[in-house]
């Protein structure tokens, strides 16, 4: 992510938060169905992220259209709020993170599906990746 937006800077973030949470519920959605004989509480825990992640990506697009709404006008409370999202976003990928690790060395039928440890450490370094994009903003300075 660039940082030359200016003004449009939350509007970005919140565009990228946006989309990298919708991208990791369906994520959870693709373990799933690369790996239909996944352990029952492996599945449970998937689901629950899916949904997790989910109502994240939908605070996301409450804030974004608060961000169109609000245009120019907005107050510096929204400016805050935008970046403890984008705390909460990183941590909960944070914690994502390690339900995948625990996948990869617990599930044993994952284990044996090599297509699925492949897409399984994708997904890993996609959620690295948004990790990465919300330091660079909350960190910066």
């Amino acid at each position: 992510m660039r940082f030359y937006y200016g003004e449009q800077m939350p509007l970005r973030i919140l565009d990228e938060g946006e989309f990298w949470k919708h991208q990791e519920a369906e994520h959870t959605e693709v373990i799933r169905a690369l790996v239909p004989n996944l352990e029952p509480p492996f599945v449970q825990a998937l689901k629950e992220w899916e949904q997790a992640l989910s109502r994240t990506q939908a605070t996301f697009v409450q804030y974004i259209e608060t961000a169109v709404r609000g245009g120019e006008y907005l107050r510096p409370e929204f400016y805050k709020d935008v970046l403890k999202l984008v705390q909460f976003a990183l941590e909960e990928s944070e914690q994502f993170i390690v339900l995948l690790n625990q996948l990869g060395t617990e599930s044993e039928a994952l284990k044996h599906n090599p297509t699925a440890i492949t897409v399984l450490n994708h997904i890993r370094r996609e959620s690295e990746y948004f990790i990465g994009i919300a330091q660079a903003l909350l960190y910066r300075e």
